[in-house]
């Protein structure tokens, strides 16, 4: 016998689970993960410039000025140190802590959406959230997405409040949301916001439950544009002082070419437009495997489904996913992370077909429920435990064992959730909260497996402190290549690593002006036994990261490699 799916979902206190769950992520990620480059590291060095140097106006990376990003994540990072002192592990949990703000945001917008049926569909979708594979591993990262996704969730949140209630302070919400995630994440928040408030003719009139309106659409446009008006006074309100301190080029880069100029152009990360087509299905394991949610999918296209397709909640998630997934897929330069702030839309739209197919015969729970997302992941762990005994991991003696160890934990948890099913089949939010807690168990146990990989060949901090105690002695630093800031944090560096090798400098230039010092290089091979021997050799992604004395350098000048 199987029992309905629609059972009481509010015997448990949900957000103390997912927030409890995301403690385990985060946790695990600060105590088995350095921070990683080029991205994190570079990161962490903008704000320790931002600290070390005073201007908070003006980001700056190894002396110049850093254009790339806006100043909020590192005006956060500086804050955080103002009241805990500068330690290595507030900066990383900036980002992390908007990840655990989407999930209560995401529970408040289904609440909004829903006022009828949000006590249930609201503990799902957060969980549903936390529980994509790629939203667990993204969520522990130092990274601006998470912080763009949850100003999405308030600006949406700001437009429901608007519509249910006819008042401008649901669009003073909106406009201020914009106006934090242009400091973010600059203006890409509008391809996430603006086409929702555009369609909102389409979703609005047909939410459930009780809604004044706005008086009119054109009251409502006319608030629309009052909102992203307001958003760009934000954010203009740093970027225009900011740009007459930072001079021409800085003001040229922040107003255009990393704004309008990254969307022309796409000058990175090309890859073919069906390329998200492909990639979103798995970043949104285990739920597209889910039979539920496939249920609840064929019943949206059933007889009985009318409802649910005029639904304005659900339309409201359309109106959010599909421009911006468009628009992304247009644009030749993709990056999956690009995507996050659509996750909870997903999440959303996923969380209302399953609680709707409950009340038909598309939502009767069954045994075989949990034995796909439970055996794809048992199967993940049985492959990864029977690579860590071939002889491949016999070149990788040091992460062999943990490997295994990692594997197991996700192969046990797969066949736990798969004989829950078998056994007692859960129901409601307690079978979502099942399958959410795979995704959780995988990220964990990919941290415990990849935690010896990651100290051994991407922890920069050894090397970064001997950089540091080699600058207090006296000796300048030079780097032959591209340089990402990588050391100015982690080595807590004082001064500035000069750039040699490039367009910048002129390794020649520098050796005559110098006399004590070290230059830091990248090769692909280690040096060899019978010529100079280097002050530091250490592995560093697949290679090796060789300091030289300057006097090494003068007289053997062919020692410095470009390997950038």
């Amino acid at each position: 016998m199987t029992r309905p799916a629609s059972g009481p979902v509010s015997d448990l206190p949900w957000p103390l689970v997912w927030t409890g769950a995301w403690i385990v992520l985060v946790g695990a990620a600060l105590v088995l993960r350095p921070p990683l480059p080029v991205d994190e590291t570079r990161y962490l060095a903008v704000a320790w410039e931002m600290w070390t140097g005073g201007d908070y106006l003006v980001p700056h990376l190894n002396g110049e000025t850093y254009s790339h990003k806006p100043p909020l994540l590192f005006w956060l990072m500086t804050a955080g140190w103002h009241v805990v002192g500068v330690v290595d592990w507030w900066p990383r949990m900036v980002a992390p802590l908007f990840g655990l703000a989407c999930l209560f945001l995401t529970n408040r917008l289904a609440r909004a959406l829903w006022p009828e049926g949000g006590r249930h569909m609201g503990p799902s979708a957060a969980l549903i959230l936390l529980g994509s594979v790629y939203w667990a591993l993204y969520t522990t990262l130092t990274m601006f997405d998470m912080m763009l996704a949850a100003c999405t969730l308030a600006a949406l949140l700001g437009l429901v409040a608007a519509w249910r209630s006819g008042r401008w302070t649901g669009f003073l919400v909106y406009g201020l949301a914009i106006g934090v995630g242009v400091l973010a994440k600059g203006p890409a928040i509008l391809l996430h916001t603006l086409p929702v408030a555009l369609l909102a003719p389409w979703w609005a009139p047909r939410l459930a439950g009780p809604a004044t309106g706005f008086g009119g659409w054109g009251r409502w446009y006319l608030a629309v544009l009052g909102g992203v008006l307001l958003g760009a006074a934000v954010g203009l309100a740093w970027a225009i002082p900011a740009g007459i301190a930072g001079g021409e080029e800085y003001r040229n880069a922040i107003f255009w070419g990393q704004s309008a100029g990254r969307m022309v152009e796409s000058f990175a990360h090309g890859r073919p437009w069906w390329w998200y087509l492909v990639v979103t299905p798995v970043l949104f394991l285990p739920w597209v495997v889910w039979p539920p949610l496939w249920r609840g999918v064929r019943a949206l296209f059933g007889a009985g489904g009318a409802a649910t397709r005029g639904d304005g909640g659900l339309r409201l998630c359309l109106a959010w996913f599909l421009p911006a997934f468009i628009a992304f897929s247009a644009i030749s330069g993709k990056q999956p992370h690009y995507l996050l702030p659509q996750f909870p839309a997903l999440a959303l739209a996923a969380s209302l077909l399953l609680h709707r197919a409950a009340d038909g015969r598309w939502g009767c729970p069954r045994r075989t429920d949990g034995l796909v997302p439970g055996l794809l992941f048992a199967g993940l762990g049985l492959a990864a435990v029977v690579a860590s005994w071939l002889p491949l991991a016999e070149r990788l003696p040091d992460t062999a064992a943990p490997h295994g160890a990692a594997a197991l934990l996700a192969l046990l948890a797969g066949l736990v959730v798969a004989a829950m099913w078998v056994r007692t089949p859960p129901t409601g939010t307690r079978a979502v909260a099942a399958v959410a807690g795979l995704s959780v168990v995988l990220a964990l146990a990919a941290h415990l497996a990849l935690a010896p990989t990651l100290s051994a060949l991407f922890d920069l901090r050894p090397v970064a402190r001997q950089l540091a105690a080699w600058q207090a002695d006296g000796q300048a630093i030079a780097n032959f290549g591209k340089y990402h800031g990588q050391y100015q944090f982690l080595g807590r560096l004082t001064a500035p690593v000069t750039v040699v090798g490039l367009d910048r400098g002129d390794l020649a230039a520098w050796l005559a002006t110098h006399d004590r010092g070290k230059v830091v290089t990248l090769r692909r091979h280690a040096p060899p036994a019978d010529g100079p021997q280097p002050a530091l050799d250490a592995p560093f992604r697949g290679r090796h990261l060789v300091v030289w004395d300057i006097a090494q350098v003068r007289a053997n000048p062919e020692l410095p490699e470009r390997n950038d």
